[in-house]
């Protein structure tokens, strides 16, 4: 599902307070936070694997003498796991190590690397690393651990509300995420990210993550079932607009769209309408960066229609 999963208050603040003490240990850093320092105080171990080289499974496994219980029990548990669930990183709780895969772009290993920190500081994921299949054959139970470690690696890479603080000096758009992106030195499609659950707690903003929108710089794998990586959906959002989904944003988004290959792509006013029926206006921009596309829709005022009079 593209759409982002909502996590509820109450599990938000237990993740927070556990960020908070990891954080609050370090002595609160400023940023951007050196993940090794993180590792370093819960004792977690860092090592690499290339899930597109199969011949590489030998030597993971043999590197695992020490791994997790599952992994001793039946070796190919772990490739049978990244194949599953097509992951990037994974957390081994037995040895307390996290494993990332190599052949990912280097940008994306510290959000990666972050994630799995998050599932090692909540401790009701445990039985959720491989093996449990009570988790692992749910779907919706693996959606909410996946926020869940999403949530925790938000908070602890943006520093909390150091992040909250600086977010909210400016006014929600692409500019100021490009802003805000190298104060804490994550990447634009975390810094969008967190941007958007940051000023969307009481403001409806939705925000898209795809290729290239326009029909000329489509690519050929193109989905139209399936246009976008994720759309990801403020609190406020999701709360008034819940069925407002990624076709109907991504069609929206494609008619204003230029086809120049990166830097703004355009911006337009567009309605939308809410679970009670009635339309409202959002404004929305899309940015290129050559490799995805961001687009943010923030809230403007509601609906209404122009009334012409006779004369």
């Amino acid at each position: 599902m593209a759409r982002n999963y909502i996590l509820r208050r109450k599990t938000q603040h237990e993740i927070d307070e556990r960020v908070e003490r990891v954080l609050a240990r370090l002595g609160n850093p400023e940023p951007p936070l050196d993940l090794r320092v993180v590792r370093d105080l819960l004792s977690l171990d860092l090592a690499y694997f290339r899930k597109d080289d199969p011949s590489l499974a030998d030597e993971v496994i043999s590197r695992m003498r020490m791994a997790s219980k599952q992994i001793i029990r039946r070796p190919m548990l772990f490739f049978e796991a990244v194949a599953k669930f097509d992951l990037r990183a994974l957390y081994l709780p037995d040895n307390k190590r996290i494993l990332l895969d190599q052949s990912q772009p280097e940008l994306k290993h510290r959000w990666h690397e972050a994630h799995e920190i998050g599932h090692s500081i909540i401790p009701w994921h445990d039985g959720a690393m491989l093996g449990d299949d009570r988790f692992t054959l749910n779907q919706n139970c693996h959606d909410q651990i996946e926020a869940e470690a999403n949530f925790a690696a938000g908070r602890l890479l943006f520093l909390r509300d150091r992040f909250t603080a600086e977010a909210r000096d400016h006014a929600p758009s692409i500019e100021a995420v490009r802003a805000l992106k190298p104060v804490f030195g994550n990447t634009y499609t975390t810094t969008f990210w967190r941007s958007i659950e940051t000023w969307g707690v009481s403001l409806p903003i939705v925000g898209m993550i795809s290729g290239h929108p326009h029909p000329a710089r489509r690519s050929a794998e193109f989905d139209p079932a399936t246009p976008c990586e994720h759309l990801v959906r403020s609190s406020a959002f999701a709360a008034g607009f819940g069925g407002v989904g990624e076709v109907e944003v991504f069609k929206l988004v494609a008619s204003y769209c230029q086809p120049q290959r990166a830097g703004p792509l355009g911006e337009a006013e567009i309605v939308l309408t809410d679970d009670n029926g009635d339309a409202h206006v959002f404004r929305f921009e899309s940015f290129s960066n050559r490799y995805q596309t961001l687009t943010l829709g923030v809230y403007q005022r509601p609906y209404a229609p122009l009334v012409r009079f006779g004369t």
